[in-house]
């Protein structure tokens, strides 16, 4: 068959295999490396590169996206999960070098098996790219991958069925004011509003600032009924008992202020002027980013309630502390006029929100590469952080800062997706039909073996992070989890996790571990093999 058939092919079928879902667990793109290890087994092949650039694009990318959180989660309160997140990788490192001498495995199988039963294809790529038998990796990774998916999927339901308790969760709400993060996220499909019918002479005559619960909680006022009509909340507003007022956040947030406020309503969903009193903008003034919404006073100034932000592909309703970084998308609610004085004010330019800048995408891959190519040399020990290691801390940088001089480090989340999906996609295909020849070979030899290793390379540091988190770190059940999925890279993980409760908790958690783990686990890979080898 033609070789870009062939890649395509895989590439789709991959795809397809990847969509199917059992409990909720799917493989998604990984898939594309399982039909590459069949069809490499056939003796079908695609031409030499695309593997390379995909991987660059992909680590790139990947730089790029956690790049805002990771420097800042290492100096905020986020640390305990970043140190979380930390102990997973460091403890997975260790099992896997225990398990590589005492089952003799080889460095390359060993990787791949970590880099799998971890599930970060980040330290896959980083792993082929540095090795001499980058075969051998792929088919350790194809092993351990399920195993790792699996493993914290039941890690997570066993911890919920035997510690949750109805005083963990109130803990969950509590806790949120004492523990701030770069985003206070709430999965984005429990946001919903409800009425409030004021009734609480207590807050009578205040205005919606000068209540604590709003001040502690994710949860945002956006409208104000007057005269049968949903209006936005006036920046002079002030409770009177009789109002009804409208709610935005996820359900536990909701019912904790509205027992501050008064009775929540009963009604069907309020029908409200979308078109005209509500506006999505981007956020790339340096006035507006690096403050929190309670140092911006938007409302008094402005007249406009920030009701959601949407930052690397999430959506959550903000606090009073949410900080708010450059790139972050804003949905604004206010009157018309209103909403024009903060479409300038936060820097949005329509054009932004769906350009993306192809040359300093090239720009900073080459960068990247260059970077990657350079070596430390200590006496006779040499160390270069390769065609993984480089695009990856040049997209952290550039994900942090944004822009250097020329370089944007920024682009829509649409074009960020089909980036990074596009080039693992690439790269795993190339990995998967290069090691296809050898998988049968391999797993005949050394398959129980393999699953063995794969699985106590998965649980061990699972329960290490736990317990740390848990019962070391003082963290509730949900910020223990959260940060041990983060820690795991794991998103099925945290998908049970947000099903299992409405607290912001597990993912903010998790959006804390996981880029300290993400890049942690990355570099540590190749020198891992080095040490086996």
């Amino acid at each position: 068959m033609n070789p870009i058939l062939v890649l395509l092919c895989v590439i789709a079928l991959g795809l397809l295999i990847g969509r199917v879902s059992f409990r909720g667990i799917s493989l998604g793109t990984s898939a594309i490396l399982f039909v590459a290890l069949l069809a490499g087994h056939f003796g079908w092949s695609i031409p030499t590169g695309f593997g390379t650039l995909g991987l660059a694009l992909f680590v790139y990318c990947v730089g790029i996206s956690a790049g805002p959180t990771f420097f800042r989660g290492l100096a905020s309160h986020g640390r305990a999960m970043a140190i979380t997140g930390s102990v997973i990788v460091l403890t997975g490192v260790a099992v896997t070098w225990v398990c590589a001498r005492l089952l003799d495995l080889p460095a390359e199988l060993a990787g791949g098996l970590m880099a799998g039963a971890m599930t970060s294809t980040p330290a896959l790529g980083a792993i082929t790219q540095s090795s001499e038998d980058p075969a051998a990796v792929a088919v350790g990774f194809g092993v351990a991958y399920p195993i790792g998916i699996i493993a914290v999927v039941l890690f997570v339901q066993i911890a919920i069925k035997l510690f949750a308790k109805t005083n963990d969760e109130e803990n969950s709400s509590n806790s949120d004011s004492s523990e701030p993060s770069t985003a206070e996220i709430a999965e984005s499909s429990s946001i919903g509003r409800r009425v409030v019918r004021i009734a609480n002479p207590v807050v009578a005559g205040k205005r919606p600032s000068d209540i604590a619960a709003f001040a502690d909680s994710p949860c945002q006022m956006s409208r104000v009924q007057r005269e049968g009509r949903w209006r936005p909340t006036p920046p002079n507003y002030k409770f009177e008992i009789g109002d009804e007022v409208m709610l935005v956040g996820g359900s536990l947030e909701i019912r904790r202020v509205s027992e501050t406020l008064g009775e929540l309503q009963d009604t069907a969903d309020p029908v409200v002027d979308a078109d005209r009193e509500r506006r999505y903008v981007v956020v790339t003034s340096p006035e507006i980013y690096g403050r929190t919404l309670k140092e911006l006073r938007l409302r008094s100034k402005y007249g406009v309630t920030i009701v959601r932000v949407q930052r690397h592909d999430v959506e959550f309703v903000p606090s009073s502390r949410t900080r708010i970084e450059f790139g972050d998308g804003l949905v604004a609610v206010g009157e018309p006029d209103a909403l024009a004085k903060i479409a300038t004010a936060v820097g949005h330019r329509p054009r932004t929100v769906n350009e993306t800048d192809l040359l300093s995408l090239v720009a900073g891959i080459v960068l990247g590469i260059f970077v990657g190519n350079l070596s430390l040399r200590i006496g006779e020990f040499s160390m270069s952080l390769g065609i993984a290691g480089g695009p990856l801390m040049v997209g952290l940088i550039l994900g942090h800062f944004r822009r250097l001089g020329p370089i944007r480090g920024s682009y829509p989340p649409a074009a960020m997706l089909l980036m990074t999906e596009g080039g693992l996609a690439l790269f795993l295909a190339d990995a998967g039909l290069n090691a296809g020849a050898n998988v049968v070979e391999v797993l005949m030899e050394r398959g129980v073996l393999l699953c063995v290793a794969a699985a106590a390379i998965a649980i061990i540091p699972l329960l290490v992070g736990f317990a740390g988190s848990r019962y070391f770190g003082g963290r509730t059940l949900w910020q223990s989890l959260g940060a041990t999925c983060g820690g795991m890279t794991s998103t099925p993980g945290l998908a049970v996790l947000t099903g299992a409760t409405d607290s912001s908790q597990p993912a903010t958690s998790y959006v804390a571990a996981y880029p300290v783990a993400l890049v942690l686990i990355t570099v540590a890979a190749p020198w891992l093999v080095d040490l086996i080898g």
